[in-house]
């Protein structure tokens, strides 16, 4: 897909998103994807020689290999979303293989999903592609429906099957948020001691983030702050939705209410409410881009073409470093699936979208 093929999809919004120049932080003070992210931020690092190895495989993998992006397929929703609400459009899915087949055809970087499914096809696979094990959950099967993270994985299973990474989710602000911190920290100590890299799925999760009819869960400063916190434990690569709105922090200290701190710098000086410095705010966030952002593809709709390229576009032009997505592209036949994820790929590759 070429700059104009993407300029007609973006519609209305193409030139707001393609020429846009952000005035908040500049790109220069950013650590930007590039043919050698993984020695220049790895190399000055502590992680070990095998770790580095590790993102070197997931970094020259697929269509993007060598370009310092990423375009990942995660299919957990199996049991985050249940087998049957995730793969009933399209039930080839049931089997892990053809889960795997998508992401070799549409020429990702690596396929991320359960111990099951990635356990189940190892042998046949482990050495074709990147295999990304996650390692925790929220089941869905307990009544009334909880949320809440839970270990369905150890990191020597992500070994012994040869996945070169592990991915883990944290909700940060919900009441289970402080034991989820500490077991992926330590999850994340032992990955990197055994070689793997760390993806972390950066998500808030609280019914107090609703407020008026705003949903502040997708808020730039509040999710800026869950990535902060995840590249404290040393996430490698963080995952994050992509922002919508701000001020969440400013709804949650409205009237008498307290909560964490803020600064009103952080809504005039170092983002705004265009899109892509939304977006910027999450990376700032992430060392300064450091630990690459990848936005989340988000669910299947009407416009799944044009939403994901879209929602990439402002990825790249933020400073980000791709995109992970799963439902706009299995719940779908699978030649679509990859004319998905290879137009996600198109906006990575191509020169004429530079960063902001």
């Amino acid at each position: 897909m070429n700059y104009e093929e993407i300029r007609q999809l973006l519609g209305a919004e193409a030139d707001d998103l393609l020429t846009y120049t952000s005035r908040t932080v500049p790109k220069e003070q950013l650590h930007l994807p590039g043919p050698d992210w993984v020695s220049r931020i790895f190399g000055p690092s502590d992680r070990s020689i095998p770790v580095m190895r590790s993102l070197q495989a997931l970094f020259s993998h697929g269509r993007l290999g060598g370009t310092g992006y990423l375009s990942i397929l995660p299919v957990d929703q199996g049991i985050e979303h249940s087998g049957g609400a995730s793969f009933a459009p399209n039930p080839v899915y049931f089997d892990p293989e053809n889960i795997v087949k998508l992401a070799m055809e549409g020429g990702c970087n690596g396929v991320a999903s359960t111990l099951g499914v990635l356990g189940s096809i190892a042998r046949r696979y482990a050495h074709r592609i990147p295999m990304i094990l996650k390692i925790n959950h929220n089941e869905l099967l307990t009544y009334p429906n909880k949320f809440d993270q839970i270990l369905f994985a150890g990191i020597q299973q992500a070994r012994d099957m040869g996945a070169v990474a592990v991915g883990a989710t944290i909700y940060f602000g919900s009441d289970e948020c402080s034991r989820q911190i500490v077991e992926v920290s330590e999850m994340f100590q032992m990955a990197h001691e055994m070689g793997l890299a760390t993806i972390l799925w950066c998500y808030l999760r609280n019914p107090a983030f609703k407020i008026e009819g705003k949903d502040y869960h997708t808020a730039a400063d509040l999710t800026g702050q869950a990535n902060h916190l995840g590249v404290t434990i040393q996430a490698d690569i963080v995952k994050q939705k992509q922002p919508e709105l701000n001020g969440g922090y400013r709804a949650l200290n409205a009237g008498d209410h307290k909560f964490g701190k803020y600064s009103e710098r952080m809504y005039s000086e170092l983002s705004t409410d265009h899109p892509i410095d939304l977006c910027r705010y999450q990376v700032i966030n992430n060392y300064m881009g450091r630990a690459g952002l990848i936005n989340s593809g988000g669910a299947s709709g009407k416009n799944d073409l044009a939403q994901a390229m879209r929602t990439a576009v402002i990825n790249k032009r933020a400073g980000g470093m791709g995109l992970i997505s799963g439902r706009k592209a299995f719940q779908k036949p699978m030649a679509e699936g990859v004319q998905l994820l290879n137009a996600i790929q198109d906006i990575y590759l191509c020169d004429d979208i530079d960063v902001a």
